[in-house]
């Protein structure tokens, strides 16, 4: 795996060995970006000088990708002890100075630190932890107002309709749905 774009682009990312983390492929990374980056809902400025924060982060490939085309900052937040040394080890080879580790479970996130800007939420697929995690993410103050939530599921997936959460669009690629959402405080 490698960043696909930006100033760290051909860069490896440590992959874990077991198959206990998932990490996002470079083709549906790339995937993301293109939408984020050129679909008008969006635009170029989503990402630079922004916070992002990349829930359930295993490798970290989605905040060190938005790091890498101009992110002010990348949040990670990880559980999992394997991912959690890979996650280590990949922010440490990058110099990523203003990225931040956070060990929480996502379903238990408590009070933000800070509002983020745009959101990337990669859960193990088939658990059924978006729901609780948007909610968290929503009640605990982690999405600045009209935050981006690009949400990364199994491509026979759903995300529950929620109040706050206004979709924009979905592209899938493999066994991979990502889908692309605008936050709206109510």
């Amino acid at each position: 795996m490698r960043i696909v774009g930006g100033k760290f682009r051909g860069k490896k990312i440590l992959s874990p060995l077991s198959d206990n983390t998932r990490p996002t492929s470079d083709r549906v990374r790339e995937m993301i970006f293109n939408v984020l980056l050129h679909n008008p809902a969006f635009g170029p400025s989503v990402l630079i000088d922004k916070a992002v924060l990349d829930v359930c982060a295993g490798t970290g490939a989605l905040g060190l990708e938005a790091l890498s085309r101009g992110a002010k900052s990348a949040t990670f937040i990880e559980n999992d002890r394997t991912a959690l040394s890979i996650l280590r080890a990949n922010i440490k080879d990058f110099e990523a100075s203003s990225a931040c580790i956070l060990e929480k479970d996502a379903q238990h996130l408590g009070k933000a630190p800070s509002p983020f800007d745009l959101v990337f939420l990669d859960p193990p697929y088939g658990q059924n932890l978006i729901l609780p995690t948007l909610i968290q993410l929503s009640s605990q103050g982690w999405l600045s107002p009209e935050a981006i939530v690009v949400i990364e599921i199994g491509k026979n997936e759903d995300v529950p309709s929620l109040p706050f959460l206004s979709f924009t669009t979905e592209r899938t690629s493999g066994i991979t749905k990502a889908v692309f959402s605008k936050y709206t405080q109510i």
